[in-house]
């Protein structure tokens, strides 16, 4: 029997992927629940108009993966390197999800909503996030480099370090809690 490659309008729940992976396939407006995706090879596969809820995604492989309008909700999405999917048509939301040690180095996610999230040792180098939404999320030792932070709004997270000389902040909001993360560099004290 040959393994089916494209997905319409399919409900996917408790389905190990670790196991066989999905290279190649496409989802179009599907969701995922309970869903363990986690160390598979998702590489060339095209999801589109999809919901993933409650799903594990540590460590996948997403190489030329096209991944456009998917919400993540409640999933763990730990080291995942999003900066080798097709950049172009990358368009994600994420809310209460875990985002540690993801890589976004040099993506496009203006307008992007990170809500409820923690999202701790993450790379965002060169990505461009203008007006991207940091809603009551964990930040720390997250790396913010040569970033389009135009617009953005982080008014509500916590623990970010942000360099306002390194990274573009134009109009970004912030909260007076959170002055101290974007004063770190210069060592001072803030009482």
């Amino acid at each position: 029997m040959e393994k089916e490659v494209n997905h319409i309008d399919k409900i996917f729940e408790k389905i190990i992927y670790s196991e066989t992976g999905a290279p190649g396939e496409e989802f179009d407006d599907c969701t995922f629940i309970h869903c363990n995706f986690s160390n598979s090879d998702l590489s060339g596969a095209v999801f589109v108009d999809c919901r993933m809820t409650d799903c594990d995604l540590s460590m996948v492989k997403v190489s030329q993966t096209m991944i456009r309008n998917v919400a993540f909700i409640n999933c763990k999405v730990v080291g995942v390197d999003f900066s080798k999917c097709l950049s172009l048509l990358l368009e994600v939301n994420f809310e209460k999800c875990c985002l540690d040690y993801s890589i976004f180095t040099r993506n496009k996610l203006s307008k992007t909503t990170f809500k409820e999230c923690v999202i701790k040792d993450a790379d965002f180098t060169e990505a461009d996030l203008t007006g991207a939404c940091f809603d009551d999320c964990e930040l720390l030792n997250t790396v913010f480099h040569r970033t389009d932070l135009s617009e953005a709004d982080f008014r509500t997270s916590r623990n970010y370090t942000i360099n306002l000389e390194k990274n573009r902040v134009r109009k970004a909001k912030f909260s007076y809690d959170g002055i101290g993360g974007l004063l770190r560099q210069y060592d001072i004290l803030i009482e």
